[in-house]
């Protein structure tokens, strides 16, 4: 049987032999993933360009934007991406950044559509596409997690994945999804008759991506000025026409390593820093930004040394990685005494505290965010102190609105907004000033002033069609007037011209469970844990649809998956107890409703549930206590009150029996034809006394 494979060890020469031997008869694509070549997404961009001249024109369409967005050097083969008002942008006046999320995102819409590509092929009688990943031990950790994502979710029989790499650390998430493993033994080296400095230059050539042991060697062994001089010239031969793939990867690896680190290599890491900014390539952006800083002068080129710093700090949070973000912060904040540079970084360490640490802090962001609203107020220049006034009243606005002053926040925008309409030409900062609409918008949605905020998301889809967080939380709207056909539409509309969120693709099945659309919304669901089989809430949700559908090995499937995710989820212990009461297993099911209601006793379901499990165990006093207690917690439900008279009446207690059965034959939606046949029998065990 075909699987995605894993080849460890050896030199790459040897593992090639190896596979020459293990994949003889098939045509693979093979593609090197070296990070020092083209950084992130090396190798996916060499695998793209192989296989888009025969894919369908529907299917690239569907996903242009995703194969765009980390690779733009495609649109020489599929035209350019749909724009955005991010991307039209100056770098300087970009107020909205993506992250690893964002990426990830991406590179499961790229995983879709070659998974769609493949199986096309293999439908009409094309042979299986097979795909080596080679050097996979020093790709750029955005190429290896899409690399693991595309072996997990592309069945072998489509398209077989096989991961070259030397021995060392690789990613766990990719080497679970690879099923076999075949260890490569290294051949020994062989004399080389080749001049030191002829090794040295085919190190260099090879763009520090040899793994020659001779190459490598005369290369550590060199005279530093014939290496500087070596790197200068390849540097120089790569530089007209590079694409940003070569400026990220191979161009900064010359630069920082020629003759003049500190200019020409500082203004190429520059450069590609910008690029991965831009793009949300988190961990370039931490990379770049350190070797960025190790060669700026901070007191010669304070503006680039604080850029390489501010981003890679904010790309540190978008990795989870809040302490090394904050120390980054406040070596800013000791480095240097410009009001600006402090004014940034208050800022950025109160979101730290508002939006990112646990627990978080409002006070102390009130307090670190008040310093940079009076920083800015200091500035000298008369158009900066505008500018960053408004900006820092909205990161105040957003503290405040987390402290729950929904008012004030609102003030705070609306004043800004009105500055800057005031101030500037309407084209005039049209990014920071379509985000500060959308935070007035969600503010007003917040205040429960609906009709003005679906005014307001109106607009900003008018302005900024493909961002599709618009659409959603226009969607979000609907739902609560309770049209969830509207909802609906700005879902499918979102699915249509967005990246694939998982999120999206999950609000949009709950919404068409609104609507009785069930299978709908079990495709959403399938979709989701397709992309991210780890997603609880969903994995929760499809299990809650396949028990209603009795079918309880799915459902039992999917709650026993989401309980080693997250064990102690109260949600998945109940459903696991509902399947084991159908199932007739009474001990079973107390176990797992005891387990979730002690970590949330006033969970309700739980509690029914538990009442029925215990009555089934023939403990009538305990399931009459259990629906008392979820009775305090829901209030009169026809239901619970049912099942309580059911209980009082089994513990031989038939008064109160009967006053429960009375009490839900006066509420709505009542089973009044159960009730009152439950309360005849009752009254028919009751001894009448005879005169």
């Amino acid at each position: 049987m075909t699987t995605h494979l894993l080849v460890r060890g050896g030199r790459r020469a040897d593992r090639r032999r190896l596979l020459a031997d293990v994949l003889a008869g098939t045509d693979p694509v093979v593609v090197g993933c070296h990070r020092r070549l083209r950084g992130p997404y090396t190798g996916v961009d060499d695998l793209l360009r192989a296989v888009l001249p025969d894919a369908s024109t529907e299917l690239v369409e569907a996903h242009r934007g995703e194969l765009l967005h980390g690779i733009p050097e495609l649109a020489e083969l599929i035209g350019p991406p749909p724009p955005t008002l991010a991307d039209e942008a100056p770098f300087d006046q970009r107020t909205r950044f993506y992250g690893a999320q964002m990426v990830r995102c991406m590179s499961q819409g790229v995983v879709t559509f070659l998974v769609a590509h493949a199986r096309a092929r293999v439908r009409v009688g094309l042979p299986a596409l097979c795909v080596v990943f080679e050097d996979v031990h020093a790709a750029e950790p955005t190429t290896v997690e899409f690399i693991a994502l595309l072996a997990r979710r592309c069945p072998p029989g489509l398209a077989r994945v096989v991961v070259s790499a030397a021995d060392g650390d690789l990613a766990g998430e990719l080497t679970d999804a690879l099923a076999e493993t075949l260890t490569c033994q290294g051949s020994p080296a062989e004399p080389d008759s080749r001049a030191p400095e002829e090794l040295t230059r085919a190190y260099v050539r090879s763009d520090g991506t040899s793994d020659d042991p001779a190459e490598i060697a005369a290369y550590r062994d060199a005279d530093p000025a014939l290496v500087r001089r070596l790197h200068d010239e390849r540097a120089d031969e790569l530089e007209p026409g590079a694409g940003r793939g070569v400026v990220i990867g191979a161009l900064t690896f010359h630069r920082e390593r020629g003759g003049d680190p500190g200019g020409a290599g500082r203004e190429a890491l520059d450069r590609a820093f910008r690029a991965c900014v831009e793009t949300g390539f988190s961990a370039a952006v931490v990379d770049l930004g350190e070797r960025g800083r190790a060669v700026t002068d901070p007191q010669a080129h304070p503006k680039q040394y604080l850029r390489f710093a501010q981003h890679a700090a904010s790309a540190l949070v978008a990795l989870g990685r809040h302490d090394e973000s904050l120390a980054l912060y406040l070596d800013l904040r000791a480095r240097f005494l410009d009001p600006k540079v402090h004014m940034i970084a208050s800022y950025s360490i109160a979101m730290l505290h508002t939006r990112f640490f646990e627990p978080r802090d409002h006070e102390a962001a009130i307090g670190w965010q008040n310093n940079a609203h009076a920083l800015a107020s200091q500035l000298p220049d008369p158009t900066e102190r505008r500018t960053y006034e408004v900006f820092q009243a909205n990161g105040l606005a957003l503290v405040e609105m987390h402290r729950g002053n929904l008012d004030r926040a609102l003030r705070l925008v609306e004043a800004g907004m009105a500055r800057l309409d005031e101030e500037l030409g309407e084209g005039d900062w049209a990014l920071h000033r379509s985000q500060l609409l959308y935070n007035r918008t969600r503010l007003l949605a917040a205040l429960g002033r609906v009709d003005e905020a679906h005014e307001g998301f109106t607009r900003l889809i008018e302005l900024d069609p493909r961002y599709t967080d618009y659409l959603s939380e226009r969607a979000k709207l609907h739902r609560r007037r309770g049209d969830f056909e509207a909802a609906l539409a700005d879902y499918d509309r979102a699915v249509r011209l967005g990246p694939p969120f998982p999120e999206l693709y999950y609000n949009r099945g709950t919404a068409r469970l609104e609507v009785g659309d069930v299978a709908g919304a079990l495709a959403d669901f399938d979709h989701v844990l397709e992309m991210e089989p780890d997603d609880v809430d969903t994995r929760l949700s499809r299990a809650e649809l396949a028990l209603a559908a009795d079918d309880l090995d799915a459902a039992d499937a999917d709650a026993e998956a989401g309980l080693r995710l997250r064990p102690d989820e109260p949600r998945l212990r109940a459903l696991r107890g509902t399947v084991a009461l159908e199932r007739d297993r009474v001990a079973e099911a107390l176990a797992h409703l005891d387990a979730a209601l002690a970590v949330d006793p006033r969970f309700p379901a739980a509690l029914v549930n538990r009442a029925v499990a215990h009555f089934r165990a023939g403990r009538p006093d305990a399931s009459a206590e259990d629906l008392t207690r979820a009775l305090d917690i829901v209030g009169d439900d026809p239901d619970v009150l049912l099942n309580r008279g059911i209980a009082h009446a089994a513990r031989h207690d038939p008064d109160a029996a009967i006053r429960d059965f009375d009490r839900a034959l006066a509420l709505p939606d009542a089973d009044v034809a159960e009730l009152r046949r439950q309360r005849d029998l009752c009254l028919a065990r009751v001894r009448v006394p005879t005169s």
